[in-house]
């Protein structure tokens, strides 16, 4: 029987005058009657754009519903895992409605799509409370020669992904992170108001479980070479996943004063250290979904009084997810759309407010992309005494020796479908060679650097 509803089912959250007071999980996931009657709106079509036009990874999204409107949760996380690594992460984290969400048919003629990340992550959720001693003993089926080693460098959901097929085909596996914790952007870059950390960890044991070695505190160019995992330590490829994780920076005057800081620093000592600055009124710059996560926390700040978000363009060119700014607006976050940073305001060093002017927008160009143009006569000034930069971030291979990267922003030049670098035996995949992009299209690139290995190493 099919739900006709055209509207999702509710998942329960935390109401939003409690959670900007902590960090806990703002959405609670499905019962297993929300979860089934929310399945039943899948109208199971023969296309099934959802999976083949809308999921980097091709999840078998109509099948693993189908067995959730049937109560057969452990079989929807068998469906599931056989093209995903990440299930309980990517339910919580991926943007759905650009991708599998985004091309549901129920999501056509002014209804909602199925709800296929909250049913991804309730199934993950059920699984890992309910069966995951089940997992532990299973035996991977294994074409590959067991003695043979594989090097991954970074523990980000590319290297993570890469790393559990690997294991899954019988290769040893050494993951080298140069952090002390593991789980890349997952740990350090995602609140846990997203993302528990819990939820990484489970993923990380898993792979423990199944045998990987794991090497802290260890960054290529530093402690080692590419050349002597290679040649001196006896790894017969290694899959480099190490991110992007370097910020972008306004590059306007006055950035250097106390008080303006990069949304991946503010982000990781938020995250890894509980630490959060005392602030009154907060600016982020910028509106990705990096700004979202950032604004989101500095709104859980005790001293905050004024959050506010500055971005040059209107809110149609926003590229946030559209449910994070809805939720940091129910938050106390307050936007200032068509507004350009000038300059930051500094008194005895320290950052008192941000100068901005009023921007238009340009007929589009070639792309259909309105660029940001100034108002003569426009600027003014927004009081902060913290402003948080969330423009972008970059990859640093500086250390990164025998490969190719390009010249303007340092990204390891890699084969999009094989992940092969310039030299033999070297994959790289995910942010580090296409810039700053999705989980779950990390994670894509991981699982397609892992078959390219096999196929290397079965030569």
């Amino acid at each position: 029987m099919i739900n006709m509803s055209k509207k999702q089912t509710r998942m329960p959250m935390q109401d939003p005058e409690t959670r900007n007071q902590n960090f806990d999980e703002v959405s609670l996931g499905y019962t297993p009657e929300q979860a089934i009657l929310e399945a039943m709106r899948c109208l199971r079509c023969r296309k099934h754009p959802c999976m083949t036009s809308g999921c980097p990874v091709h999840n078998h999204i109509p099948e693993f519903i189908a067995k959730i409107t049937e109560g057969d949760f452990e079989e929807a996380y068998q469906v599931l895992t056989e093209t995903t690594s990440l299930p309980a992460v990517c339910g919580r984290v991926c943007p759905q409605y650009l991708q599998c969400e985004g091309n549901c048919v129920r999501g056509k003629n002014g209804g909602r799509p199925v709800a296929i990340g909250a049913l991804e992550r309730f199934v993950a959720d059920w699984h890992r409370n309910n069966s995951a001693a089940a997992e532990e003993n299973k035996d991977a089926e294994t074409s590959a020669d067991s003695q043979k080693k594989v090097a991954v460098i970074g523990s980000g959901p590319a290297s993570l992904a890469c790393a559990g097929d690997l294991l899954n085909l019988g290769y040893k596996v050494t993951i080298f992170e140069k952090e002390n914790v593991l789980g890349g952007v997952l740990t350090y870059g995602i609140p846990e108001f997203r993302l528990p950390k819990e939820i990484v960890k489970n993923e990380i044991d898993g792979l423990k479980k199944k045998g990987v070695k794991i090497e802290l505190g260890k960054a290529v160019g530093k402690e080692f070479s590419l050349d002597e995992l290679l040649d001196r330590d006896g790894f017969s490829a290694v899959f480099v996943g190490n991110g992007a994780g370097r910020p972008i920076h306004l590059g306007i005057p006055g950035q250097e004063a106390e008080g303006v800081v990069a949304a991946a620093d503010f982000l990781a000592k938020a995250n890894l250290e509980n630490e959060m600055p005392k602030a009154e009124n907060i600016i982020i710059v910028g509106g990705g979904n990096v700004a979202m996560d950032a604004c989101r926390c500095a709104a859980r700040i005790p001293s905050a009084k004024k959050v506010t978000i500055v971005y040059r363009r209107s809110l149609a060119e926003m590229p946030a997810d559209p449910k994070e700014l809805e939720e940091a607006i129910e938050e106390g976050v307050q936007v200032s759309y068509l507004t350009g940073p000038v300059a930051i305001e500094a008194a005895d060093g320290k950052a008192v407010g941000l100068k901005c002017q009023k921007m238009s927008l340009s007929e589009p160009d070639e792309s259909g992309r309105r660029s940001p143009v100034p108002v003569p006569d426009s600027e003014f000034i927004i009081e902060a005494d913290l402003i948080i930069e969330a423009i972008g971030t970059k990859s640093d291979n500086s250390g990164i020796k025998g490969i190719e990267v390009s010249e303007k922003k340092g990204y390891i030049i890699a084969d999009p479908e094989t992940c092969e670098s310039s030299r033999e035996g070297i994959f790289a995949g995910g942010d580090t060679v296409t810039g700053p992009k999705t989980v779950i299209s990390a994670m894509g690139a991981g699982k397609r650097a892992a078959k390219a290995i096999d196929e290397y190493l079965s030569k």
